[in-house]
């Protein structure tokens, strides 16, 4: 029976009924409407709605049906409720009878999804954090494990500098480390408890709100009834911050896709994390890494679908905002999969060591430093750089490396390059060069992987 039947005289159209159910998106809550509603029974013992007996035996009976969706969840999706607090609340009735029927006062459904959702996102967050952190956790060992393998960075796709894949990971470490930081933040926004404001203007019994906030966990109470009920901003929140952290894990997607390519041949893919061609039997694709740069558009499409939803929506709660949870689920659900799956990716990669070294020789990737030879040697760098343009073009012509040209041929550009200028166009000193902060210096790389280490501690 839905919650809401007296003020009709006539039920409501089957297919109505199916469009307008929410059930099949907000099962997921279950535990949370049951920890809300225990909390709420020890509110209306407060104000003597419910006696002391009467409380026990609904906390004893939420409880019963908190375990039975433990042990068969599948339960929920075969029932005709309407939504998740009309399912749980025909279990208490089948209990308890009249009793189950008290459990209500002062109490919406408006203000309880609204906690439902907060409590959700609260552990989901926690859950999201341990993932991000094991993804950098991985990124840690695996530069750990290469700081030795040079390889060629790239700008515009073109071969820029050389760095090593121990920096590349820890890029990608730097990005998590912001993605963390957005979920903490987003959690101390929604730490707040909105259970007692009711449909909009609050609840008509002197419960104490901040009392109901700290036996549910939140840090506080809401301060106003119409934006609790109302506003979902802690979801778009969360969204945000899934479209930013996946927007990292899309491009870590894409370098590694680029990397694995047989031009690039840079690394090995485990058959763990590949997939086979249906009629061309040499193939191997990075299927997991393509998953992830597809899904990206989906959180992203999520977060957007929510902004739109809300826009212009009058307070207070509107029916619009049942599709919340249909985002939000979606949309953090990819995440947390993704997380997984590139931290599987990382687990059995294979680095080929000489492909990359060969290919960070090539594309004149060492031309600042010849630049930044010349500057030492009093040339101003704008000039500098023109002359090195100059010996690249020429060197281009001739098909050779700038660390193969003789020195008669430097001269020809720059009387100030003499035979101390080869050491200089190694790879090792192009890295070793890089000694500040931040930069792709061994030893710059080594102090990273350790503050890296420091923070997951």
């Amino acid at each position: 029976m839905a919650l809401w039947g007296g003020r009709f005289t006539q039920t409501a159209d089957k297919r109505f009924k199916q469009f307008n159910d929410s059930l099949v998106i907000d099962y997921r809550l279950a535990k949370q409407d049951i920890i809300g509603s225990i909390a709420w029974t020890k509110a209306l013992v407060t104000v003597k709605i419910l006696t002391s007996d009467e409380q026990r035996s609904l906390q004893q009976a939420l409880e019963q049906v908190l375990k039975s969706i433990e042990t068969n969840p599948a339960q929920i999706l075969q029932s005709d409720a309407e939504d998740i607090h009309s399912w749980v609340e025909q279990k208490l009735v089948e209990q308890l009878g009249d009793l189950a029927k008290k459990l209500h006062t002062g109490r919406s459904r408006n203000d309880q999804i609204a906690t439902d959702i907060k409590l959700w996102c609260k552990a989901e967050i926690i859950t999201l954090l341990k993932a991000i952190k094991a993804l950098q956790a991985q990124l840690v060992l695996t530069a750990e494990r290469h700081q030795t393998a040079v390889m060629p960075g790239y700008t515009h796709l073109q071969r820029a500098q050389p760095i090593t894949f121990a920096h590349w990971c820890l890029a990608y470490f730097e990005m998590l480390q912001r993605d963390s930081t957005r979920l903490d933040d987003a959690y101390q926004r929604l730490d707040v408890c909105p259970l007692g404001c009711g449909a909009l203007a609050g609840t008509a019994y002197p419960i104490d709100r901040e009392l109901l906030a700290d036996w549910l966990g939140f840090a506080s109470a809401t301060n106003n009834s119409l934006d609790s009920v109302s506003d979902r901003d802690h979801i778009m929140e969360l969204l945000s911050c899934a479209a930013m952290s996946m927007n990292h894990l899309s491009r870590f997607a894409e370098d590694l896709i680029m990397f694995n390519s047989g031009e690039a041949n840079f690394i090995y893919l485990s058959d763990k994390v590949t997939s086979g061609s249906s009629l061309m039997p040499q193939k191997k694709n990075p299927d997991v890494l393509e998953l992830i740069r597809g899904k990206s558009g989906k959180v992203f499409g999520a977060l957007s679908g929510a902004m739109l939803t809300f826009k212009s929506l009058p307070l207070a709660y509107n029916k619009d905002m049942q599709e919340d949870k249909d985002y939000l689920f979606s949309a953090l659900d990819s995440w947390q999969q993704c997380l997984e799956m590139a931290k599987l990716v990382l687990e059995d990669i294979e680095i080929n060591y000489s492909r990359c070294r060969e290919a960070a020789l090539q594309g004149y990737s060492n031309a600042t430093e010849l630049a930044d030879y010349l500057v030492a040697k009093g040339v101003p760098f704008r000039e500098a750089h023109h002359i090195v343009g100059k010996i690249v073009v020429y060197a281009i012509g001739k098909q050779k490396a700038l660390e193969t040209l003789t020195l008669d041929e430097f001269k020809q550009f720059s009387v100030k390059i003499d035979a101390d200028v080869y050491p200089i166009l190694s790879l090792a000193s192009c890295l070793a060069k890089r000694n500040a902060k931040g930069g792709v210096a061994p030893e710059q790389v080594s102090y990273a992987i350790e503050q890296a280490k420091q923070k997951l501690r």
